[in-house]
């Protein structure tokens, strides 16, 4: 998985595949809501061949286009994709325009709602 953004998606599509080796490429490219200059942190030395690179989404398309020259063999999949970078992925789930802000439920602090049968006593 792509680390941060990915590693949720990773997990998920191991379990469901019964994957149980899961490395991750780490690409900072991101301050939470701005993008700014690409940073490779970790990077497993391989050409890609057999792996399965799982990211949230695909954006400008800058994080997809590192990882495609670094893994060219790599299958590569993200839940969400832009105009911009959908190009650059193998599969991926829900289209979103170009200009959206996406915030993903596992970024997201979770609260206590109160079920709807307590609420109309």
């Amino acid at each position: 998985g792509v680390s941060r953004g990915g590693l949720v998606p990773a997990a998920i599509l191991a379990r469901e595949l019964g994957i149980r080796y899961v490395d991750t490429v780490c690409i900072s490219s991101y301050d939470h809501d701005h993008q700014r200059d690409m940073s490779i942190l970790k990077a497993p030395e391989h050409d890609g061949e057999g792996f399965l690179i799982v990211d949230d989404l695909v954006d400008s398309g800058d994080t997809a286009r590192q990882i495609r020259q670094m893994y060219p063999k790599a299958k590569f999949v993200t839940v969400c994709a832009k105009p911009a970078g959908k190009e650059l992925v193998d599969e991926y789930i829900v289209d979103i325009e170009q200009d959206t802000w996406i915030e993903q439920p596992w970024d997201m602090a979770l609260s206590y709602i109160e079920p709807v049968n307590r609420k109309q006593k």
